[in-house]
């Protein structure tokens, strides 16, 4: 039977967003309604394991189903899309002034679209106390420019 610690180790998709100078919002999107806030990127983190374990254990005690988040091996990495003759065109134009191909170009903008108003994050199982709790942040903090603070995580962590 799946209990709530199989859930928890499960590679679950985080994303951590600055709302402003002292808040970070955190949230898990396979489970919907399932966020949180901290004072830093760290605690918002940790808050967001017992929002998860509190998410979960309701599901499990009401019957309803726990969403699982989908294997990297569902996706191929690529997908056909179909455009405009021009758009095509201004596609083609516009990775030639940057001087790349135009399915790097292509990819390029894609990620800058979806990674705009957040930051995401594949936590990978399982550490210790919380599934993909230090590999995760460690991306995270690279990923918004925290390189020193991605340094000094674990210290941290090992610490508290």
């Amino acid at each position: 039977m799946k209990d709530t610690d199989y859930y928890l180790s499960l590679p679950y998709t985080i994303e951590l967003q600055r709302e402003d100078e002292t808040t970070w919002f955190a949230r898990v999107r396979e489970l919907p309604g399932c966020m949180t806030e901290g004072d830093s990127l760290a605690e918002a983190a940790e808050m967001l394991q017992d929002a998860m374990a509190a998410w979960i254990d309701t599901a499990l005690e009401d019957g309803k189903p726990v969403p699982e988040p989908r294997p990297d091996a569902d996706y191929s990495g690529k997908f056909v899309v179909r455009v405009s003759r021009s758009l095509h065109r201004d596609l083609v134009d516009a990775a030639d002034r940057e001087g790349v191909s135009l399915n790097q170009f292509i990819a390029t903008e894609l990620a800058r679209a979806v990674g705009r108003p957040s930051t995401v994050v594949r936590a990978a199982p399982p550490a210790a106390d919380w599934p993909g709790l230090q590999e995760g942040m460690k991306a995270t903090l690279v990923g918004t420019g925290f390189r020193e603070d991605a340094a000094t995580l674990d210290e941290h962590r090992s610490a508290e």
